[in-house]
Protein backbone atom coordinates (compact mmCIF):
# COMPACT_ATOMS: atom_id res chain seq x y z
CA UNK A 1 0.00 0.00 0.00
CA UNK A 2 1.59 3.32 -0.89
CA UNK A 3 1.73 5.80 1.73
CA UNK A 4 2.09 9.67 1.38
CA UNK A 5 3.74 11.19 4.49
CA UNK A 6 4.67 14.52 4.84
CA UNK A 7 6.69 16.15 7.44
CA UNK A 8 3.64 19.11 7.96
CA UNK A 9 1.72 19.39 10.99
CA UNK A 10 -1.73 19.37 10.00
CA UNK A 11 -3.98 17.73 7.05
CA UNK A 12 -4.79 20.29 4.04
CA UNK A 13 -8.46 19.07 4.09
CA UNK A 14 -9.62 20.38 7.78
CA UNK A 15 -10.56 24.12 6.80
CA UNK A 16 -10.36 25.64 10.36
CA UNK A 17 -7.06 26.39 12.63
CA UNK A 18 -5.91 22.82 14.18
CA UNK A 19 -4.50 25.98 16.97
CA UNK A 20 -8.73 26.41 17.87
CA UNK A 21 -9.95 23.08 17.45
CA UNK A 22 -10.99 21.91 21.36
CA UNK A 23 -13.38 18.87 20.41
CA UNK A 24 -13.84 16.15 17.95
CA UNK A 25 -15.07 16.51 14.18
CA UNK A 26 -18.15 14.63 13.73
CA UNK A 27 -19.52 12.56 10.53
CA UNK A 28 -19.40 15.02 7.90
CA UNK A 29 -22.23 13.58 6.02
CA UNK A 30 -25.69 13.51 7.97
CA UNK A 31 -27.08 10.47 6.56
CA UNK A 32 -23.64 8.75 7.40
CA UNK A 33 -25.24 6.94 10.81
CA UNK A 34 -28.26 6.00 9.20
CA UNK A 35 -26.32 5.01 6.20
CA UNK A 36 -25.22 2.07 8.77
CA UNK A 37 -28.45 1.56 10.44
CA UNK A 38 -30.08 1.17 7.33
CA UNK A 39 -28.00 -0.95 5.49
CA UNK A 40 -25.93 -3.09 8.29
CA UNK A 41 -28.13 -3.39 11.33
CA UNK A 42 -26.07 -6.72 11.60
CA UNK A 43 -22.82 -4.65 12.55
CA UNK A 44 -22.48 -4.37 16.73
CA UNK A 45 -22.27 -1.55 18.66
CA UNK A 46 -18.71 -2.05 19.04
CA UNK A 47 -17.72 -2.60 15.58
CA UNK A 48 -18.64 0.63 13.95
CA UNK A 49 -15.99 3.54 14.94
CA UNK A 50 -17.24 5.93 17.09
CA UNK A 51 -15.91 9.58 17.36
CA UNK A 52 -13.59 9.68 20.48
CA UNK A 53 -12.38 5.97 20.22
CA UNK A 54 -8.77 5.44 21.62
CA UNK A 55 -5.79 3.13 20.00
CA UNK A 56 -2.26 2.64 21.37
CA UNK A 57 -0.84 2.34 18.04
CA UNK A 58 -1.78 3.10 14.36
CA UNK A 59 -1.52 -0.51 13.28
CA UNK A 60 -4.05 -0.76 15.91
CA UNK A 61 -6.25 1.65 14.47
CA UNK A 62 -6.06 0.15 10.98
CA UNK A 63 -7.20 -3.24 12.35
CA UNK A 64 -9.96 -2.20 13.16
CA UNK A 65 -11.07 -0.05 10.45
CA UNK A 66 -10.47 -3.02 8.50
CA UNK A 67 -12.54 -5.07 10.01
CA UNK A 68 -15.24 -2.54 10.09
CA UNK A 69 -14.72 -2.54 6.50
CA UNK A 70 -14.58 -6.32 6.00
CA UNK A 71 -18.30 -6.58 7.60
CA UNK A 72 -19.57 -3.54 5.02
CA UNK A 73 -17.80 -4.82 2.34
CA UNK A 74 -14.99 -2.63 1.18
CA UNK A 75 -11.39 -2.47 0.75
CA UNK A 76 -9.22 0.45 2.69
CA UNK A 77 -5.87 1.29 2.78
CA UNK A 78 -3.60 3.85 4.45
CA UNK A 79 -3.59 7.82 2.88
CA UNK A 80 -2.07 10.66 3.87
CA UNK A 81 -0.25 11.15 7.28
CA UNK A 82 2.01 13.33 9.05
CA UNK A 83 5.15 12.55 10.94
CA UNK A 84 7.03 13.84 14.19
CA UNK A 85 10.72 14.92 13.15
CA UNK A 86 11.47 11.87 15.23
CA UNK A 87 9.51 9.55 12.78
CA UNK A 88 6.38 9.09 15.12
CA UNK A 89 3.34 9.21 13.05
CA UNK A 90 1.12 11.75 14.41
CA UNK A 91 -2.29 11.60 12.81
CA UNK A 92 -3.15 9.41 9.91
CA UNK A 93 -6.08 8.99 7.26
CA UNK A 94 -7.54 5.69 6.56
CA UNK A 95 -9.60 5.58 3.44
CA UNK A 96 -11.67 3.21 1.57
CA UNK A 97 -9.72 1.30 -1.76
CA UNK A 98 -12.05 3.63 -4.20
CA UNK A 99 -10.78 7.29 -3.00
CA UNK A 100 -9.31 9.93 -5.48
CA UNK A 101 -10.10 9.96 -8.83
CA UNK A 102 -7.12 8.32 -11.54
CA UNK A 103 -5.28 10.39 -13.25
CA UNK A 104 -5.08 10.80 -17.00
CA UNK A 105 -4.03 8.06 -19.02
CA UNK A 106 -0.92 9.32 -20.78
CA UNK A 107 -0.35 5.77 -22.62
CA UNK A 108 -1.24 5.26 -26.61
CA UNK A 109 -4.60 5.56 -26.99
CA UNK A 110 -4.96 2.89 -29.80
CA UNK A 111 -3.81 0.44 -26.66
CA UNK A 112 -6.30 -2.63 -26.35
CA UNK A 113 -6.40 -2.68 -22.77
CA UNK A 114 -6.73 -0.22 -19.98
CA UNK A 115 -6.37 -1.08 -16.05
CA UNK A 116 -9.78 -1.61 -14.45
CA UNK A 117 -10.82 2.04 -12.88
CA UNK A 118 -10.56 1.37 -9.25
CA UNK A 119 -10.77 5.53 -8.11
CA UNK A 120 -14.36 6.46 -7.92
CA UNK A 121 -14.00 9.74 -5.53
CA UNK A 122 -15.05 7.69 -2.57
CA UNK A 123 -14.87 9.95 0.35
CA UNK A 124 -15.49 6.94 3.16
CA UNK A 125 -12.67 7.70 5.68
CA UNK A 126 -11.34 7.35 9.25
CA UNK A 127 -9.13 9.88 11.03
CA UNK A 128 -6.86 9.18 13.61
CA UNK A 129 -5.14 11.98 15.48
CA UNK A 130 -2.27 11.40 18.58
CA UNK A 131 -1.34 14.88 19.37
CA UNK A 132 -3.92 15.40 21.62
CA UNK A 133 -3.70 12.71 24.60
CA UNK A 134 -0.97 10.53 23.24
CA UNK A 135 -3.11 8.09 21.93
CA UNK A 136 -4.86 7.23 18.47
CA UNK A 137 -8.14 9.02 18.88
CA UNK A 138 -10.37 8.75 15.83
CA UNK A 139 -11.36 12.22 14.88
CA UNK A 140 -12.98 12.30 11.70
CA UNK A 141 -15.13 9.31 10.42
CA UNK A 142 -17.42 9.26 7.01
CA UNK A 143 -19.28 6.18 6.94
CA UNK A 144 -21.52 6.82 3.34
CA UNK A 145 -19.99 5.65 0.10
CA UNK A 146 -20.68 6.78 -2.84
CA UNK A 147 -21.91 4.36 -5.97
CA UNK A 148 -18.80 2.41 -6.19
CA UNK A 149 -21.04 -0.87 -5.38
CA UNK A 150 -19.87 -3.09 -1.79
CA UNK A 151 -18.91 -6.42 -1.75
CA UNK A 152 -21.66 -9.12 -0.52
CA UNK A 153 -21.28 -10.97 2.71
CA UNK A 154 -19.35 -14.31 0.83
CA UNK A 155 -17.10 -11.98 -1.14
CA UNK A 156 -15.94 -9.35 1.13
CA UNK A 157 -12.68 -11.58 1.99
CA UNK A 158 -11.27 -11.40 -1.73
CA UNK A 159 -10.96 -7.33 -1.68
CA UNK A 160 -7.01 -6.37 -1.07
CA UNK A 161 -7.01 -5.05 1.89
CA UNK A 162 -8.57 -8.52 3.82
CA UNK A 163 -6.14 -11.01 2.33
CA UNK A 164 -3.75 -11.60 4.64
CA UNK A 165 -1.28 -14.72 5.21
CA UNK A 166 -0.38 -15.62 8.76
CA UNK A 167 2.67 -16.84 9.82
CA UNK A 168 1.06 -20.51 10.42
CA UNK A 169 -0.23 -20.45 7.18
CA UNK A 170 2.98 -19.77 5.76
CA UNK A 171 4.75 -22.24 7.22
CA UNK A 172 2.24 -24.57 6.17
CA UNK A 173 2.39 -23.33 2.63
CA UNK A 174 6.17 -24.09 2.70
CA UNK A 175 5.54 -27.86 4.15
CA UNK A 176 2.58 -28.40 1.08
CA UNK A 177 5.59 -27.40 -1.07
CA UNK A 178 8.75 -29.05 0.25
CA UNK A 179 6.26 -31.89 0.17
CA UNK A 180 6.07 -31.92 -3.76
CA UNK A 181 2.26 -31.03 -4.27
CA UNK A 182 1.80 -28.29 -6.64
CA UNK A 183 0.28 -24.84 -5.87
CA UNK A 184 -2.94 -25.47 -6.90
CA UNK A 185 -3.21 -28.81 -4.55
CA UNK A 186 -2.11 -27.23 -1.96
CA UNK A 187 -4.12 -24.01 -1.99
CA UNK A 188 -7.10 -26.48 -2.34
CA UNK A 189 -6.14 -28.73 0.67
CA UNK A 190 -5.77 -25.76 3.06
CA UNK A 191 -9.19 -24.53 1.91
CA UNK A 192 -10.77 -27.54 2.63
CA UNK A 193 -8.97 -28.10 6.26
CA UNK A 194 -11.00 -24.04 6.78
CA UNK A 195 -13.98 -25.17 5.62
CA UNK A 196 -13.77 -23.06 2.51
CA UNK A 197 -11.68 -20.62 0.47
CA UNK A 198 -13.88 -18.08 2.28
CA UNK A 199 -11.93 -18.79 5.46
CA UNK A 200 -8.86 -18.85 4.52
CA UNK A 201 -8.20 -15.53 4.47
CA UNK A 202 -5.98 -14.73 1.07
CA UNK A 203 -6.48 -16.19 -2.77
CA UNK A 204 -4.71 -18.71 -4.89
CA UNK A 205 -2.79 -15.62 -6.27
CA UNK A 206 -1.66 -14.87 -2.88
CA UNK A 207 -0.47 -18.06 -2.43
CA UNK A 208 1.21 -17.81 -5.53
CA UNK A 209 2.72 -15.08 -5.13
CA UNK A 210 4.17 -15.72 -1.81
CA UNK A 211 5.85 -19.14 -3.04
CA UNK A 212 7.66 -17.01 -5.77
CA UNK A 213 8.55 -14.29 -3.42
CA UNK A 214 10.18 -16.80 -1.10
CA UNK A 215 12.28 -18.50 -3.87
CA UNK A 216 13.29 -14.88 -4.64
CA UNK A 217 14.41 -14.13 -1.06
CA UNK A 218 16.11 -17.47 -0.48
CA UNK A 219 18.20 -17.08 -3.17
CA UNK A 220 21.38 -16.02 -1.96
CA UNK A 221 23.36 -13.46 -3.16
CA UNK A 222 26.09 -14.19 -5.88
CA UNK A 223 24.00 -17.31 -7.05
CA UNK A 224 22.67 -16.63 -10.09
CA UNK A 225 26.12 -14.88 -10.92
CA UNK A 226 27.74 -18.08 -9.86
CA UNK A 227 25.68 -20.25 -12.23
CA UNK A 228 26.01 -18.63 -15.31
CA UNK A 229 29.65 -18.14 -14.68
CA UNK A 230 30.28 -21.82 -14.55
CA UNK A 231 27.92 -22.23 -17.61
CA UNK A 232 29.80 -19.62 -19.58
CA UNK A 233 33.51 -21.44 -18.55
CA UNK A 234 31.95 -24.75 -19.42
CA UNK A 235 31.02 -22.88 -23.08
CA UNK A 236 35.16 -21.72 -23.48
CA UNK A 237 36.59 -25.31 -22.66
CA UNK A 238 33.95 -26.92 -24.77
CA UNK A 239 33.09 -24.95 -27.70
CA UNK A 240 29.93 -27.23 -28.36
CA UNK A 241 29.16 -27.05 -25.09
CA UNK A 242 25.19 -25.93 -24.73
CA UNK A 243 22.64 -23.68 -22.72
CA UNK A 244 19.83 -22.36 -22.19
CA UNK A 245 17.66 -20.95 -19.45
CA UNK A 246 14.52 -20.17 -19.03
CA UNK A 247 12.83 -17.53 -17.27
CA UNK A 248 9.71 -17.00 -15.87
CA UNK A 249 7.09 -13.44 -16.17
CA UNK A 250 8.97 -12.20 -13.32
CA UNK A 251 12.65 -12.76 -14.79
CA UNK A 252 13.52 -14.99 -12.79
CA UNK A 253 15.49 -18.22 -13.53
CA UNK A 254 12.69 -21.22 -13.66
CA UNK A 255 14.79 -23.90 -15.85
CA UNK A 256 18.02 -24.46 -16.79
CA UNK A 257 19.04 -27.01 -20.02
CA UNK A 258 22.69 -28.08 -20.55
CA UNK A 259 24.76 -30.74 -23.00
CA UNK A 260 28.24 -30.70 -23.39
CA UNK A 261 29.69 -32.22 -26.84
CA UNK A 262 29.62 -36.02 -25.94
CA UNK A 263 26.17 -35.85 -25.03
CA UNK A 264 25.15 -33.98 -28.61
CA UNK A 265 27.30 -36.91 -30.31
CA UNK A 266 25.07 -39.71 -28.42
CA UNK A 267 22.51 -38.23 -29.12
CA UNK A 268 22.97 -37.56 -33.02
CA UNK A 269 23.83 -41.02 -33.12
CA UNK A 270 21.43 -42.50 -30.61
CA UNK A 271 18.79 -40.19 -30.01
CA UNK A 272 15.66 -41.97 -32.08
CA UNK A 273 14.56 -43.13 -28.51
CA UNK A 274 14.24 -40.22 -25.48
CA UNK A 275 13.24 -41.05 -22.03
CA UNK A 276 12.98 -37.91 -19.59
CA UNK A 277 13.84 -39.58 -16.69
CA UNK A 278 13.05 -37.26 -13.18
CA UNK A 279 13.79 -39.09 -10.30
CA UNK A 280 17.05 -37.58 -8.85
CA UNK A 281 16.86 -34.89 -6.85
CA UNK A 282 20.08 -33.65 -5.81
CA UNK A 283 20.46 -29.91 -5.22
CA UNK A 284 19.45 -28.38 -1.25
CA UNK A 285 15.74 -27.13 -2.59
CA UNK A 286 15.03 -30.67 -3.50
CA UNK A 287 14.49 -29.62 -7.18
CA UNK A 288 13.83 -32.06 -9.94
CA UNK A 289 17.43 -32.75 -11.43
CA UNK A 290 16.40 -34.48 -15.01
CA UNK A 291 18.17 -36.04 -17.28
CA UNK A 292 17.52 -36.77 -20.91
CA UNK A 293 18.45 -40.20 -21.54
CA UNK A 294 18.84 -43.72 -24.14
CA UNK A 295 20.23 -46.59 -25.24
CA UNK A 296 23.23 -46.54 -27.21
CA UNK A 297 24.38 -49.92 -29.75
CA UNK A 298 25.90 -51.66 -26.86
CA UNK A 299 22.64 -51.20 -24.77
CA UNK A 300 24.19 -48.89 -22.65
CA UNK A 301 23.06 -45.98 -20.57
CA UNK A 302 23.89 -42.81 -22.34
CA UNK A 303 22.88 -39.02 -21.21
CA UNK A 304 21.69 -36.80 -24.13
CA UNK A 305 21.03 -33.84 -21.30
CA UNK A 306 20.58 -32.59 -18.14
CA UNK A 307 18.18 -30.09 -16.89
CA UNK A 308 17.53 -28.66 -13.22
CA UNK A 309 14.11 -28.07 -13.56
CA UNK A 310 11.82 -25.22 -10.52
CA UNK A 311 9.02 -27.97 -10.12
CA UNK A 312 7.39 -30.81 -12.05
CA UNK A 313 4.60 -29.21 -13.37
CA UNK A 314 2.73 -29.95 -16.56
CA UNK A 315 4.48 -26.05 -17.94
CA UNK A 316 7.87 -27.32 -16.99
CA UNK A 317 7.90 -30.27 -19.03
CA UNK A 318 6.67 -28.40 -21.83
CA UNK A 319 9.49 -25.97 -21.53
CA UNK A 320 11.63 -28.99 -21.69
CA UNK A 321 10.41 -30.26 -24.93
CA UNK A 322 11.73 -28.67 -28.18
CA UNK A 323 13.98 -29.69 -31.65
CA UNK A 324 16.52 -32.36 -31.85
CA UNK A 325 19.27 -30.21 -30.74
CA UNK A 326 22.40 -29.04 -33.47
CA UNK A 327 25.92 -30.03 -33.33
CA UNK A 328 27.95 -26.58 -34.04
Amino acid sequence: MDTNVTPQRRLDFDTHDENQETEFDYVQFEDGEKFINERYTAISNDKIPQIGMKFESEEAAYKFYNEYAKIVGFSIRKHVAHKHPYGVILDRVFCCSCQGQRGQDKRDATIRSHCPETRKGCLAMMKINARQTGKYTIQKFIAAHNDHGLASPNKSHMLRSHRIMSVEQAHQANDIYSSGITPKAGFELMAKQMGGRENVGFIFDDYKNYLRSKRTVEMKKGDTGGVLEYLQQRQLEDPNFFYAIQVDQDDLIANIFLADSQMMADFAHFGDVVCFYTTYRKCRDGRPFALFVGVNHHKQTSIFGAALLYDETADTFMAMSGEKPQLS
